[in-house]
């Protein structure tokens, strides 16, 4: 019998219960239904044992986000195996070191990936390397797991450092689906056209049909609106789960175009805040729609959220003490602000613990805790120790964001590195990041300190002088002092092209 508390037992019984019904439509259009899908995986596990794999064996696994990628993710949970994934868009040099750190029993790839043993000396030194076929006989038994059996492993972007392989057991990653099927109201019913890999395996696991959406992640600024609103009308899509740059280019084609999405109920977009600006955006694209942010990280998702409607509705003043709001705690989570320090305070006591905790309205770091959140990384003593507070047994999570709690509600300031002190206040790289974006032609910007004055990077949408006396004039009256003003293409994160990379700033 299948362990129904994992992703792949929860995949099977739902398959035996909507066998006809269709899993995942490919960006191509072929289609595979949940009975088929679960004999694909179960021909899969035979081969991957075959080969040599078993139970606790890490694989990484470099295939495009589609049909063959979920296959192979449920035949190595089948089996027990621990799935490694790395970003498409990483490159050789990050490649290697998550290579490096996971050390792999098992490559699996398109003939496209294995292109790249020639360039990789971390996917060489792999000692199986596997193809997408796969056997014709299927496997007959389940690998029984337990909830504290490693499932998956992923990286963080390392934009502050090393990336972190954040380890992913089945227990979690059952925790995980039951929050974030609470948060979406997830439902078997569901045409899901998800850009996010995590809600997928959701949706399998559900019984909602998924849509891939047809665009390469690896290249988000690349994405034709076009070709993704034809698929939303098209297999009649009723829930987009994206990143908010996705997101604004939906919105942006179906305003200009004035197109009408009649099935789409629900739009959830996350990892990345969203200013006034893009929710204005939101509410107008898709009016009378369920439009939410979620506010999480990859160790904890989600943490809150807030409606795109509710943030369109904000009357905003630029303010030292007002931070952006992301809405409402998740019931699940344990969310606690204290004071920001680069210490670790891993091994603090309960009572210093209960002493930091800081009141309503005082800013600081974002801390939380509860069963969907991420509790150990893998073969890394010290992110743990840097990342983590463990009291009376409970792991606290160390967002890196600064925040505060107001009557139940979580307002974000920005990355703990980036405030800048003013007097006995702090000055907020978000609280301005939403500012600018409401002056005319502004793009994005953002304020960084260099230790000698305030340097503001702006990005225009149109490069006209008559704009740029504009964004000067504006930053006259402003309550803090602006030395330097720089115009220039600010750097988005590589995963979702949708947050400033401040280190690549200054």
């Amino acid at each position: 019998m299948e362990n129904p508390f994992n992703i792949v037992g929860l995949f099977l019984h739902t398959a035996a219960r909507y066998p006809d019904k269709t899993a995942i439509r490919d960006k191509s259009g072929d289609k595979i239904t949940f009975s088929e899908l679960a004999q694909h995986v179960r021909k899969t596990a035979n081969h991957f044992e075959r080969k040599g794999l078993r139970k606790g064996d890490r694989v990484l696994l470099f295939v495009p986000m589609g049909i063959d990628l979920y296959r192979n993710v449920l035949a190595l949970f089948y089996l027990g195996a621990t799935v490694v994934f790395v970003d498409q868009w990483s490159k050789i040099d990050r490649l290697d070191t998550c290579c490096q750190i996971a050390d792999c029993k098992a490559f699996v790839g398109s003939w496209k990936a294995h292109l790249l043993r020639f360039f990789s000396k971390g996917i060489r030194q792999i000692p199986i390397k596997l193809g997408l076929s796969y056997s014709k006989e299927e496997h007959d038994k389940i690998c029984r797991t337990l909830s504290e059996d490693a499932a998956l492993i992923t990286f963080t972007t390392g934009s502050t450092g090393m990336p972190k392989a954040a380890l992913r057991t089945h227990g979690f990653l059952y925790e995980q689906f039951k929050a974030l099927e609470e948060e979406i109201n997830a439902k078997p019913s569901d045409v899901d056209m998800s850009v996010l890999p995590i809600v997928l395996l959701i949706n399998l696991a559900l019984g909602s049909t998924s849509v891939i959406a047809d665009f390469n992640p690896s290249k988000p600024t690349k994405i034709r609106p076009r070709r993704i609103v034809k698929q939303l009308l098209d297999y009649r899509v009723t829930r987009l789960v994206a990143s908010p740059y996705f997101v604004k280019r939906i919105a942006e084609h179906v305003s200009e175009h004035k197109i009408s999405l009649p099935q789409l109920n629900d739009i959830f977009t996350g990892g990345a805040p969203v200013f006034l600006k893009e929710a204005k955006l939101y509410n107008k694209a898709f009016p009378g729609k369920n439009v939410q942010v979620l506010y999480g990280s990859t160790e904890a998702e989600p943490i809150s959220s807030i409606t795109a409607a509710e943030l369109a509705s904000e009357t905003y003043t630029f303010s030292l003490k007002q931070g952006l709001s992301v809405g409402s705690i998740f019931h699940k989570a344990q969310v606690k602000i204290i004071p920001i320090t680069d210490k670790s305070l891993f091994d603090i006591s309960s009572e210093a613990f209960a002493h930091m905790q800081q009141p309503e309205g005082v800013w600081g770091e974002i801390i939380v805790a509860g069963p969907h959140v991420l509790t150990q990384y893998y073969k890394n003593e010290q992110a743990l120790r840097a990342n983590k507070i463990l009291i009376d047994g409970v792991y606290w999570h160390r967002t890196g964001d600064s925040g505060y709690i107001r009557d139940g509600r979580l307002f974000l300031t920005g990355r703990c590195n980036t405030l800048i002190p003013q007097g006995e206040d702090w000055l907020s790289t978000f609280v301005f990041e939403n500012f600018v974006q409401s002056i005319n032609g502004v793009e994005m910007g953002t304020i960084l300190s260099d230790g000698n004055g305030i340097i503001a990077f702006i990005e225009l949408t149109e490069n006209k002088q008559s704009t740029k006396e504009n964004i000067l004039s504006e930053f006259q009256k402003l309550p803090f002092k602006i030395t330097t003003v720089k115009f220039q293409r600010l750097p988005r994160d590589p995963r979702h092209h949708s947050k400033i990379e401040y280190s690549k700033l200054i």
